[in-house]
């Protein structure tokens, strides 16, 4: 008898909660099923369950190897659908989520360049700032910005993006320059309404991380507007690298106190636990951590 074939038949012993049932579940023989089990315990040498007409209870040894037991058995499973997986061309249809920010800026051209390359491939995008329900929605995976909150998805971090500080030059021509987020109180700074504690912004400070309170004469509720309030030279505003990285690199706005930034922005790829991702979503996750690195957020 195949070892593995063993184990799963201990585990599924413990599942189901009698011989009868383990064998149910996989097709096989209620004596093939004992057999199974009594060559793991002579083989680990101690008794693993105990039986009785009606029940199969796993003893305290029994137990603890059960937990250890399920876990490497379910990598197993999963290593030989990911090896499956790589042989595979994607195919079907790829559903994404993502922010309302990141997802026309970074998904989409990420999601065209992929569907180029695997042409047997279709991609559905949602944008929400909210956390959708991945197994409710039906969607593949998610892409999230911002620390992850306690879950039961898997995750795989994509990037980190700079938080920075910037303005147009003619803003810096006019006012200055500030040298220490200290001096941000003297300024015009552009105000993000729809986040939570928009007028305190985040430096680090001789290793700590230091609040800023700051204030100015432009409010908004979108980034795009607050980003283009800095641009217009309304004052200095506060963002991911991500959401203004084509404005720095036009020249339209500029990095300030730099040296002062607090820690990066995590960006994250997350899906469902209960299922190893098809070929679809863990190439276009690979594609898309690629494509994230090199465009320097």
């Amino acid at each position: 008898m195949d070892r593995l074939e063993d184990f799963a038949a201990f585990v599924a012993v413990v599942d189901r909660g009698s011989l009868t049932g383990a064998a149910r579940q996989l097709g096989r023989s209620l004596q093939s099923v004992s057999r199974s089990l009594a060559a793991l315990e002579r083989e680990v040498g101690v008794e693993l369950v105990q039986r009785t007409t009606r029940r199969s209870n796993p003893t305290e040894a029994g137990l603890a190897f059960y937990r250890r037991l399920k876990s490497a058995l379910g990598e197993i499973a999963e290593a030989k659908l990911d090896a499956a997986n790589r042989r595979a061309e994607p195919t079907g249809l790829l559903r994404v989520s993502t922010s309302t920010n990141f997802g026309p800026l970074h998904v989409v051209p990420a999601i065209a360049a992929f569907l180029e390359r695997h042409p047997s491939l279709e991609a559905e995008l949602e944008l929400s700032d909210t956390y959708v329900d991945l197994v409710e929605g039906g969607f593949d995976l998610a892409v999230r910005v911002g620390e992850m909150p306690p879950s039961t998805l898997k995750a795989r971090q994509l990037a980190k993006s700079r938080r920075i500080v910037f303005a147009a030059p003619s803003y810096f021509a006019r006012h200055g320059r500030p040298k220490r987020p200290e001096e941000l109180r003297e300024h015009q700074c552009i105000l993000r309404t729809a986040a939570r504690e928009s007028d305190a912004w985040p430096f680090t400070v001789d290793g700590r991380t230091k609040t800023v309170k700051v204030s100015g004469r432009f409010r908004a509720s979108g980034a795009a507007a607050a980003n283009e309030g800095a641009v217009r030279g309304l004052g200095i505003a506060n963002a991911p690298l991500w959401q203004v990285r084509p404005l720095v690199d036009q020249g339209l706005v500029e990095i300030a106190l730099a040296r002062f930034e607090p820690p990066p922005v995590p960006i994250h790829a997350v899906w469902p636990a209960t299922r190893v991702p098809p070929a679809k979503t863990r190439l276009f996750i690979d594609f898309l951590a690629a494509r994230l690195k090199a465009e320097r957020l």
